[in-house]
């Protein structure tokens, strides 16, 4: 009796066998890379190295910029800003096309009371930044974010770009910035 229980199971150990088999295979295809909770970043176009959050529950990346004027230039709307992570008198003055404003919900603790305006509004510039020996173009919203620990979160929407994974126990696993 036992030798036909055992016949018959033989079958579905295959069968199991086989599929984990082929959906490990697709699954090992496009694994994302394990970064860490913080992480150093390569500004591409500045050659400058910040500290940066990943932060899941942010949409958009947020780079920390001061003196931000929207212009028009040649038809189009432009961003001229200074980044917040140097005085500004040693800050350079960057001017980049606008890709669009992004409407950021405003935390309580950032309203005063009777305060209706819910959202701030914030250009967003394209920007080349390096991660590991990643390099994408990502979107990056312009804010004064010298009262936070990082000068650059990274969001959502930048980690999908760079295939991320953020595992909240490791701090900056992707070492530092080498994309040629």
């Amino acid at each position: 009796m036992p030798s036909v229980i055992v016949t018959a199971l033989k079958p579905l150990t295959v069968a199991f066998t086989v599929c984990g088999a082929l959906f490990s295979g697709s699954a090992t295809a496009n694994q994302p890379q394990i970064y860490g909770l913080h992480e150093h970043v390569l500004l591409n176009e500045l050659d400058l190295k910040l500290p940066a959050k990943l932060d899941t529950g942010a949409e958009t990346a947020s780079l920390s910029a001061k003196n931000i004027h929207v212009f028009k230039r040649d038809g189009g709307e432009w961003v001229r800003f200074q980044l917040g992570v140097q005085s500004v008198e040693q800050a350079p003055v960057i001017e980049k096309p606008l890709a669009r404003m992004s409407y950021i919900k405003r935390r309580a603790d950032d309203r005063q009371p009777g305060d209706k305006q819910l959202y701030s509004a914030r250009p967003v510039v394209n920007m080349e930044i390096c991660v590991g020996d990643e390099l994408k173009s990502i979107e990056v919203n312009l804010t004064d974010r010298s009262a936070f620990d990082f000068p650059l979160l990274i969001g959502s929407t930048a980690l999908k770009k760079l295939n991320a994974a953020v595992s909240p126990s490791l701090r900056y696993s992707a070492g530092q910035p080498s994309c040629a």
